[in-house]
């Protein structure tokens, strides 16, 4: 039986703010507004994470690099359209000491200025193509929005960005779809499900040349953003005049894309799958995969813990990550509750019963079920047990998004839909920009853009609000 979800399904917000915050997983009480700590047990499970994606980048080529925060306004101004779209976001830096500094730093919204820059010192010829980096930083964003822990920061403190050159926009186009590959890897790891959509043009990247975006659906109806891919085309190189010697001897500006995560992945991992009880994590970017509670009786003690000794230590044998909760100041009832909030995905039981019977008694995060194993399986049976709990998390959080997306050709349905947070409505456009503007002002919602991972033939369809034949459909959702 799945534990009950309602604090966490109609009280989101504060369910969310709660289990980071009880659970140790983020502390948003630093008297910095919008700014938030990773205590140790949260930075744990965020190296996981970064672990996971860092492995997927080095796999495909990519190299890890690191670039300074500060940019000089002069070359964040390079790329006119880039800086509009961030001019009310970018944190200035003004003095060094006492002294008014002759140009003002920004303090990094993003890097690709800062990167162009590096790059036509860099990139001289073809052989140098294509170049492919990435880095995981802090960048700073004045948010003007209501600030939300981990979801909308003025300093993101786990920004993934990559950054690739190319020397023909068929390169950058196989790029742009090699990363969509590479994030669909990384959040089906992670069990998190998500839409994949092409932005309209008036929410695109601001330099881009199109954007693809990810996102999923949090418990309280709302999308919420976890990754984008961006083709930049020429508009930076020409920008930052970073060329390439082409084999017969001309010069040709590099083809560009930038893609990127924040630590709201991390947000949706605990919004998705955790309940009431607390977090519930998938084993591999769990800290704790087992916790081991012994349960000893008078005069059954020595059985019990040298039992629950022998476990833990076939259970490090084959690598996984095992605590033994062996506080004898706490009950083990007390010690079910603080492991369920931490979100250990199993929980092994050991008392007098067991040790006559030589098995354990196992409990799942996620469905709270008792497994009964023999110590002689533990090694076989455990790691089955993980990989199960995984992929039922997986499935379960995809039923759920399938569940909450509604396709309709009635404004007033979708209207209702997006009040009441039900989920994403999927609609047909007719693809002209007033008629889109119009309809997220009409539902008072966002359009996501058009899906990229579903096919639906607008043959016979009516934009859903001037009611013109439809040129695509378009998913729309209340978002962060």
């Amino acid at each position: 039986m799945i534990p009950p979800r309602e604090k966490w399904s109609t009280k989101f917000n504060e369910w969310f703010r709660d289990v980071i915050a009880r659970a140790e997983v983020y502390d948003y009480r630093y008297p910095v507004k919008g700014v938030g700590i990773w205590p140790p047990y949260g930075m744990k499970i965020r190296n996981n994470v970064i672990s996971i994606i860092k492995k997927l980048l080095d796999e495909t080529g990519h190299e890890e690099v690191l670039f300074p925060m500060l940019i000089p306004e002069d070359i964040l101004r390079k790329e006119s359209e880039h800086i509009r779209k961030f001019e009310e976001e970018v944190f200035w830096v003004t003095y060094g000491g006492k002294r008014k500094l002759e140009r003002r730093l920004a303090l990094r919204p993003t890097s690709e200025t800062a990167i162009m820059e590096m790059w036509k010192l860099w990139i001289k010829d073809h052989t140098d193509l294509p170049f492919r980096i990435y880095q995981i930083v802090n960048i700073f964003r004045y948010e003007t929005k209501a600030t939300q822990p981990m979801i909308r920061l003025r300093e993101v403190t786990t920004f993934k960005e990559a950054h690739t050159a190319h020397a023909t926009m068929e390169d950058a186009e196989k790029q742009v779809r090699t990363a969509i590959e590479i994030y669909k890897k990384f959040f089906d790891e992670l069990c998190i499900p998500y839409m994949i959509s092409r932005r309209p043009e008036w929410d695109k990247f601001a330099g881009a040349v199109y954007t693809i975006a990810f996102d999923t659906l949090m418990p309280d109806g709302r999308a919420l953003q976890i990754g984008t891919v961006h083709n930049l085309g020429q508009n930076f190189s020409r920008a930052f005049e970073v060329t390439y010697l082409k084999p017969d001897g001309t010069h040709e500006y590099v083809y560009t894309t930038s893609y990127g995560i924040s630590e709201r992945v991390i947000a949706a991992l605990i919004g998705i799958h955790g309940d009431d009880h607390g977090l519930v994590l998938p084993y591999n970017v769990a800290p704790i995969q087992v916790v081991i509670v012994p349960i000893p009786y008078k005069e059954s003690e020595e059985e019990v813990f040298s039992l629950c000794n022998k476990v833990l230590e076939a259970l490090r044998s084959i690598g996984l990550r095992v605590h033994l909760d062996d506080r004898d100041d706490v009950t083990p009832g007390e010690k079910f509750y603080y492991w369920e909030l931490k979100g250990v995905p199993l929980r092994i039981e050991i008392g007098p019963r067991d040790v006559a019977q030589k098995c354990v008694t196992v409990s799942r995060r996620d469905t709270l079920e008792r497994i009964i194993v023999k110590v002689d399986e533990i090694k076989e049976e455990i790691p089955k047990i993980l990989e199960d709990m995984r992929n039922d998390m997986r499935r379960r959080a995809r039923k759920w998004l399938e569940e909450h997306t509604f396709f309709t050709q009635n404004l007033e349905e979708a209207v209702k839909i997006i009040e009441d947070r039900r989920g994403v409505v999927v609609t047909p456009w007719c693809g002209n920009t007033d008629c889109g503007l119009s309809i997220e002002d009409n539902v008072n919602g966002r359009i996501l853009g058009t899906p990229l991972d579903m096919d639906v033939d607008v043959k016979g369809m009516k934009c859903i609000m001037c009611n013109k034949d439809a040129k695509t459909v378009i998913r729309i959702s209340k978002t962060y």
